[in-house]
């Protein structure tokens, strides 16, 4: 597909997501990735093989598998007729990104806090963060909001727009697949810690530039709405690192910056406490209204993104 083939499938992409957001009635392909993981798991444990090698076969199989399927609906629709590619990889893109969701539900937990109470808020929270929320209080619930408003920007809008860039629609759509593995299977504890362990690699490796890509956008946008993008730049690279994760502390810690707020800190998950650093010390403690700030600060961020991804394609010099 030429260059401003894939440009205007980005932007299709993009309007979409922002008019329309996840949608509960719209079939999600990330539904039908959590269904085949789900499916493939016992089978592939079922093999004599180390639990490290299965784990690995399967995330090989299913990401190499939506790659194919993806490429070969691409090419299918594209030889039908040119629009046909572009509105496949439009669709493909769209259901990749969710930027409008992630707002959606962060301004929820807002709303819960401001006229529906601490209960309610704690029972919003817990849709988006994997924290025990029946145990935060109302700073705590705050800031876990907006943690993981920072932290899902990567995951929902600039990995899958990176990946767009660099091979269209089927990348994409791959690194939503390594995206979901790392979610179901990717966990550090007795049941995973081994057959998931390749694929929580995969989603290191994918997010490693993008985390890092995404500090400057995030001190852009800042600086646009705050002119706190210097603070965003410094904190971001300065403090990214201060996390367990390679790559979530990096939006995190550019959001702490961008809204002069500390996050972080001990938090308990399935049972156990993880002590984690505070990041921002020193900055203020979040407060509800803060939520909307962060979600306004996401959204010009990913806006930020897409132009740029836009620009990156058309500038290319071979065509996707």
């Amino acid at each position: 597909m030429p260059t401003e083939g894939l440009a205007l499938a980005l932007t299709l992409a993009v309007t979409l997501d922002m008019l329309l957001g996840d949608p509960l009635w719209l079939p999600h392909p990330v539904r039908w990735m959590g269904r085949a993981i789900a499916w493939l798991e016992p089978r592939f444990r079922r093999l004599t093989l180390k639990s490290l090698l299965s784990g690995a076969l399967m995330a090989t199989l299913l990401v190499s598998s939506v790659w194919l399927i993806c490429l070969l609906l691409v090419w299918f629709a594209a030889a039908v007729h040119p629009a046909a590619g572009i509105l496949v990889q439009a669709v493909m893109i769209y259901v990749c990104i969710s930027a409008r969701s992630l707002a959606d539900a962060a301004l929820a937990v807002g709303d819960a806090l401001g006229h529906s109470g601490l209960g309610a808020a704690r029972q919003a929270v817990s849709m988006i963060v994997g924290r025990e929320a029946d145990r935060l209080d109302e700073r705590g619930v705050t800031r876990a909001a907006i943690e993981t408003v920072a932290e899902n920007l990567v995951d929902g809008v600039v990995s899958p727009l990176f990946f767009a860039v660099l091979g269209g629609a089927p990348l994409a759509m791959a690194y939503k697949m390594v995206n979901t593995l790392d979610s179901m299977v990717g966990y550090k504890n007795d049941r995973y810690l081994l057959f998931g362990r390749f694929a929580a690699r995969m989603d290191d490796v994918a997010n490693f530039i993008p985390a890092r890509l995404a500090v400057p956008f995030i001190a852009l946008a800042a600086q646009l709405l705050n002119g706190r993008g210097r603070a965003a730049m410094d904190t971001g690279f300065k403090n990214g690192r201060a996390h367990a994760s390679p790559n979530a502390g990096y939006p995190e810690a550019a959001f702490a910056g961008a809204l002069g707020l500390w996050m972080g800190g001990p938090n308990h998950y399935h049972g156990r406490l993880v002590e984690k650093p505070i990041i921002g010390v020193g900055f203020a403690e979040a407060r509800p209204a803060h939520i909307r700030q962060a979600c306004r600060l996401m959204l010009t961020t990913a806006l930020l993104v897409f132009m740029a991804a836009a620009i990156t394609v058309l500038l290319l010099p071979m065509p996707l």
